[in-house]
């Protein structure tokens, strides 16, 4: 056996760096210095000519690095001192902050938590100099997902973050003990929500801000309007200095180690120490709630006076004082009860949500999987029907084709895979990101009440996918309507009708069956839905109990106070496409469908003096003391909505699973193709049935007007959401269940009997005269 010897001298190479320490043939190995032309210096360990194992290198700036090294790369555990003062201690990875670090800034602030490729990313906390924390989620070196902040002067935040600011469902607490619940959007307070006055008695943040573990969404338990009034604005902590800021270390190395080489891969693994690895392995949910409850306790069978409030943008739009009393824990266990029978298919017991949507995920996995591979190809005639299917049996200990799973033992069917595969590939929906949202480790999670059929309801997620359980009868009608539906797909890609993505069916060994159809959600957008409602053209039965209204209900016809006026192409484009759609469902018989209505609402025109711009949440406060008064400088923003030409370079053309089709044109500017931009928010494609610009005039009463002699309205700027849903009730079983019904109700005029015909011709109409009136033609279309 040859060994090498290593031994220890010096070597001076060309460049001016130089080299003391011990050799492997021509590399350094071992211990040994190495000292750059520039001043840079790396004392300790190496392998073969790259740094690697325990080291110190100096920086002619003053910086300082001790800790773990590996190809060249600070690598593992170290210190980093900066030449400002600033020092990180953590975990690195290839040059970069990654894995468990605590950093301190040279102005007294300290990050302490989990860093991704040199940002802060998972769950980390942040002290700020003059007092401000918040400890919670992070995503690209910003706050985003569940987080608590807390001010100096005693204010409080508890809810969900993106991008820095406050957004999402939380929990306002003043440093006076009153409480804010209710939602923001981009900092801003958005939409309804609750406020409870200081002294005044109100539950406690678990039981009205109480947060699904496996998403961390609120539930819907907040009361019907929101909000509080300019004085109740709060700014985030001034942050001096960008929160994805990283160190710009890796060149500094890779300027100076001319005798380093990278290494293309190197262990992901790292190392940290016990005070930082302490901090990331707590369950931060449990940090959360405990820090936030604030020491209240629950306050049972008391009343106390509540203002129910509802913002538009940061401005305050309606409110309404109430009394509210607090149910005692046994009525709230009763009314548990009562939800429990309305469910859907008691098949699976206490566990049935969770073995549900286990057996989906696993066979979705398997056939989407399964179905990929095969080359494209266009559908035959025996592609369609219930015998075009895959089927497969998944038993807990798995197969030869199947995994071993924790639910219980299940047949699982795929109809028409091939069909639906090119669906998905019309709809532009790559198969791996439909996996991904479906079937990832996030799960699925089940809306919080059953439809009005009894169905169960899924939402992906990424909010991008619907999942409802169907009939029988359901089933039936989507397998014998699927090839039309196909064609009519194929031919018009603006169709308004419910996007369908695969139906399956799970069976278990007693013979019972569950029946799935996965849906695209339209209302997956990057604009809070502020109102939906389900407009059918009719009038029996279609208002709401105004008791069970809150921010997420869907409204009927008769709750409808707007007419909404759009520009003149984008209506055109909207009505043929809706004839061209109501005529296929009359071919196949279909009846009682309805259109799903979604708006976002801009902020009223009158209102905007008051509006809070959106990225004041990251700005510091704009006032200070001059001669004992205060000074803050209001920003007036422009224009809610704007329609300007279409740039493909400015906006993501990429269609999400609610839309899909070609830019609209517009006539305000020119019958060319049109982006709708928001300003100081976004801009975004316009598309039929996704982020159409209208303005929603209503009507004020003559109590609202005090006048007689003149009409006054109410205009409001909106974005526009909308497709036709509930289209699987075919016309001979609508006939079936009237008759049923006008025999228990012994009035043959309770419902009126129409054709699909009939039915489309009255939808149309509604449309056109009521919702959506031509401003040229007061009559309609």
């Amino acid at each position: 056996m040859v060994r090498s010897i290593c031994c220890r001298s010096e070597k001076l190479f060309l460049e001016g760096d130089s080299y003391v320490g011990n050799f492997k043939g021509i590399f350094p190995h071992r211990r040994g210095r190495y000292t750059w032309s520039d001043g840079t210096v790396y004392e300790g360990e190496w392998e073969e000519g790259k740094m690697t194992g325990k080291g110190q290198i100096f920086w002619p700036s003053g910086a300082t690095y001790e800790g773990d090294f590996s190809g060249g790369y600070l690598h593992g555990f170290g210190t980093l001192t900066c030449s400002d003062g600033s020092i990180y201690r953590g975990d690195w990875r290839m040059n970069v902050q990654h894995g468990l670090g605590r950093k301190e800034y040279c102005n007294s602030d300290v990050y302490d938590g989990s860093w991704k490729e040199g940002v802060y990313e998972g769950s980390g906390w942040y002290s700020w100099s003059n007092g401000n924390t918040y400890i919670g989620n992070w995503k690209g070196g910003k706050m985003c997902g569940r987080g608590v902040m807390k001010w100096e002067n005693g204010d409080r935040f508890d809810g969900f973050w993106l991008n820095g600011f406050r957004h999402g469902s939380g929990c306002y607490r003043f440093a006076d003990g009153s409480y804010y619940f209710g939602t923001w959007t981009t900092g801003l307070k958005d939409g309804q929500g609750t406020y409870y006055p200081a002294g005044s008695k109100h539950p406690s943040l678990r039981r009205l801000c109480s947060f699904d573990r496996d998403k961390g969404k609120r539930k819907e338990l907040l009361s019907h309007s929101s909000s509080q009034d300019l004085q109740d604005r709060v700014t985030s902590p001034g942050v001096k200095r960008s929160l994805s800021e990283k160190i710009s270390i890796s060149s500094v190395v890779r300027g100076s180690g001319r005798i380093s080489h990278r290494t293309a891969s190197l262990d992901g693994g790292s190392s940290s120490r016990d005070s930082i690895r302490e901090f990331s392995s707590c369950d931060t949910s449990h940090m959360l709630s405990h820090s936030s409850d604030g020491g209240e306790h629950d306050m049972l069978d008391n009343t106390t006076v509540v203002f129910d409030r509802e913002y538009m943008q940061g401005v305050l739009i309606k409110e309404r004082i109430r009394r509210s009393t607090f149910k005692s824990k046994q009525r709230r266990k009763h009314h548990t009860k009562e939800v429990k029978k309305r469910s859907c298919v008691d098949i699976f017991e206490g566990h049935k949500s969770y073995y549900l949507r286990l057996n989906l995920q696993l066979g979705i996995r398997y056939t989407v999987g399964k179905i990929t591979p095969v080359p494209m190809r266009e559908v035959r005639a025996s592609d369609f029907g219930e015998r075009a299917r895959i089927q497969m049996y998944f038993p807990r200990k798995g197969s030869q084709f199947t995994p071993s799973h924790h639910s219980i033992d299940f047949y699982w069917k795929d109809y028409c895979p091939m069909v639906f595969r090119n669906l998905r590939e019309m709809f532009k929906l790559d198969a791996a990101e439909y996996m991904m949202s479906i079937c990832g480790d996030d799960g699925l999670r089940e809306l919080s009440s059953p439809g009005k059929s009894g169905s169960i309801f899924y939402i992906s997620h990424d909010d991008r996918f619907f999942i409802k359980t169907l009939r029988r009868s359901e089933l039936k009608i989507l397998l014998k309507m699927l090839p039309r539906y196909y064609e009519h797909v194929l031919d018009y890609e603006n169709t308004l009708i419910t996007k369908f993505f695969g139906l399956h069916q799970i069976t278990l060994l007693c013979g019972r069956k569950v029946r799935f159809v996965v849906m695209g959600n339209m209302f997956c957008t990057e604009l809070r839905i502020h109102s939906r409602f389900d407009l059918k053209g009719s009038t029996l039965g279609r208002t709401t109990n105004q008791d069970e209204i809150n921010q997420n209900t869907t409204l009927k016809d008769q709750d409808l106070p707007y007419e909404f006026h759009m520009d003149k192409l984008l209506r055109e484009s909207l009505f043929k496409q809706l004839k061209l759609d109501c005529t296929f469902l009359e071919s196949q018989q279909i009846i009682d469908y309805s259109l799903l209505l979604g708006l976002h609402f801009r902020a009223p025109e009158q209102l905007n003096a008051l509006l809070e711009p959106p990225n004041a949440l990251l700005k510091h406060q704009t006032s200070h003391e001059t001669d004992g008064s205060n000074s803050q400088e209001i920003s007036i923003p422009p224009k809610a909505l704007l329609l300007v030409t279409h740039e493909p370079s400015s906006v993501n053309t990429a269609p999400g699973p609610h839309c899909r089709g070609q830019t609209l044109r517009a006539f305000s500017v020119g019958d060319k193709e049109v982006d709708l931009l928001l300003p100081g928010t976004a801009r975004l494609r316009v598309q039929l049935g996704v982020n159409m610009p209208a303005q929603a005039n209503r009507k004020l009463l003559q109590e609202e007007t005090d006048s007689v002699e003149v009409e006054l309205f109410e205009v409001y700027d909106v974005v526009i959401y909308l497709g036709i849903i509930d289209i699987l009730q075919n016309y001979n079983m609508k006939k079936k269940i009237e008759h049923a019904y006008k025999s228990l109700q012994h009035d043959p005029t309770s419902i009126s009997s129409v054709d699909p015909k009939t039915y489309s011709k009255r939808f149309i109409g509604f449309l056109d005269k009521v919702v959506f009136p031509d401003r040229n033609n007061p009559e309609g279309g």
